[in-house]
């Protein structure tokens, strides 16, 4: 939205036009009370954003592992097997519900 690095304040400011255009964009239709409120809003939240910037970096002390076990191959059902509580089947298929 706004790009000025003045203070807080006007840093998080966004105008009517701003609201405006985003609403076009997201085809949704404003009132005017709405575009003024949203603007108020939007610059509420790109304070939050702008709060994020003042959180300092940490150094990472551990490395990352993967706690999930390998992967094993085992054998299957057969065809016959995985049919076998099916409903319906048709030519070795599941039949399930047609849908138009």
């Amino acid at each position: 939205m706004s790009d000025t690095s003045e203070s807080t304040d006007d840093a998080a400011a966004v105008d009517a036009e701003e609201v405006r255009h985003v609403a076009e964009l997201a085809r949704v239709r404003l009132a005017d009370e709405e575009v003024e409120a949203f603007a108020a809003q939007f610059g509420d939240i790109l304070e939050y954003f702008e709060a994020l910037d003042e959180v300092p970096e940490t150094e990472r002390e551990e490395e990352l592992v993967n706690v999930m076990r390998p992967d094993e191959v085992e054998t299957g059902l057969s065809q016959e097997e995985a049919l076998s509580n099916a409903e319906e089947t048709e030519d070795g298929y599941f039949v399930g519900p047609k849908v138009s």
